[in-house]
């Protein structure tokens, strides 16, 4: 199975040309964040310790593929900030950066003579992002923050799954990529503030917490509102019915939403229950969320004696809002994925190529590019001291 084949080319220069990041943060958010900006061209150069970013550690079957596909696009420099003259090179690196990213536990930059304060007085044009678990301030400030309490915490876990068993936390980093995702953006922000004269360098404080708090849209409103507090409903929605998973007759699972009264009523209509589009209790929405086990019975009725292929091309013949439960393999198998690039071949010294999501998102004046592989440990520590006038044997042992 083949993608479409991205070649990486080190002459690359994308949007973000000139702007020169130091990321001293480790696993996802800050590699995450660092990853939108390297995709688009900044000169992203992690600072990484003897024993390396632990996402390099995550590996399948022996393959460090998280690191392959967050470390695309940027450099390595291996510091011991334990030395003296490596904490000198890393205070040099300071004076021609934009953006310095870390995540460490709060208090442990200022501990390490690092503090914002410092780097803006050193750097003044320096955009500082801080990335903790709950924040810089606040009683949870020195609780170690990694996503998954971030994902309890917030109140997400609580809303996911079936009501009559445990709460379920995300299969994957998601804390990490929604805060990696705002971090983003909030150095781009800072840094057009900077452009256009508005300020200088600023401190950016970005929880995981607060981040995964948003995606809960306006519950903290509904609760003061109602006194209510949301249930979890598996598959189907608080807010919208029809919306669940079905089960096909061949075992495969089928998504479907009707949020709308238009596409509510033509699955009705494809169902061959035209009456319930005349039945006071399916009447509104709010009507079809209060009676959502009926309305689930019988639409679930109509999908499990037909296979999923059949009631796939149905409900999207009738204009129903449709679409298969995939998998990963699924996913790569699809040609909308290969035809619009979702999912591309890169380059690769290990694989020859190795698939990865795409840079997104699609910008059509000023693409991303693909610049260069994710580097190994300490691949460009003598190219980048060297770059900023120091002689890379200052750092050797002794």
């Amino acid at each position: 199975m083949s993608f479409a084949t991205r070649r990486f080319d080190p002459t690359a220069t994308g949007p973000l040309d000139g702007i020169h990041v130091l990321d001293l943060s480790r696993l996802m958010a800050g590699n995450m964040l660092s990853l939108q900006l390297a995709d688009f061209g900044a000169d992203v150069v992690k600072i990484e310790p003897p024993e390396g970013d632990p996402l390099r550690d995550w590996k399948d079957d022996g393959h460090s593929l998280f690191w392959k596909t967050y470390g695309r696009n940027k450099r390595s420099v291996m510091l011991n900030l334990r030395q003296a003259a490596a904490m000198d090179a890393l205070w040099r690196l300071v004076d021609t950066a934009d953006v310095f990213i870390e995540n460490f536990r709060p208090g442990t930059l200022e501990n390490m003579g690092l503090a914002p304060e410092k780097l803006l007085e050193r750097n003044p044009d320096l955009i500082v992002v801080r990335i903790s678990g709950f924040g810089q301030t606040g009683p949870y400030s020195q609780l170690p923050g990694f996503g998954t309490i971030v994902e309890a915490m917030s109140g997400f876990a609580d809303r996911t799954g079936f009501p009559d068993r445990e709460p379920v936390l995300p299969p994957l980093a998601l804390a990490d990529m929604i805060a990696g995702i705002y971090g983003a953006s909030a150095t781009m922000m800072a840094l057009y503030a900077r452009q256009a004269g508005r300020a200088r360098g600023q401190v950016i404080d970005l929880s995981l917490l607060e981040p995964m708090f948003s995606v809960l849209g306006p519950e903290a409103a509904i609760h003061a509102v109602t006194g209510k507090i949301k249930q979890r409903v598996g598959s189907a929605s608080n807010t919208a019915s029809p919306r669940n998973v079905y089960q096909c007759a061949d075992e495969k699972y089928l998504a479907l939403s009707g949020s709308t009264p238009a596409v509510a009523r033509r699955i009705f209509e494809v169902i061959g229950r035209s009456d319930m589009n005349e039945d006071p209790r399916f009447a509104t929405n709010s009507d079809r969320v209060k009676n959502r086990g009926l309305v689930d019975a019988a639409i679930g009725t109509w999908f499990s004696t037909r296979s999923s292929e059949e009631a796939l091309s149905t409900m999207r013949a009738a204009g129903a809002t449709v679409g298969p439960v995939y998998n990963i393999a699924d996913a790569m198998a699809d040609q909308h994925f290969r035809d619009r690039e979702i999912i591309v071949d890169a380059e690769d010294d290990g694989f020859g190529t190795l698939p990865m999501h795409d840079i997104v998102p699609r910008l059509s004046g000023t693409p991303g590019i693909w610049r260069r592989q994710a580097p190994g440990l300490g691949e460009h520590t003598a190219e980048i001291l060297r770059e900023a006038g120091i002689d890379p044997r200052t750092l050797e042992a002794p």
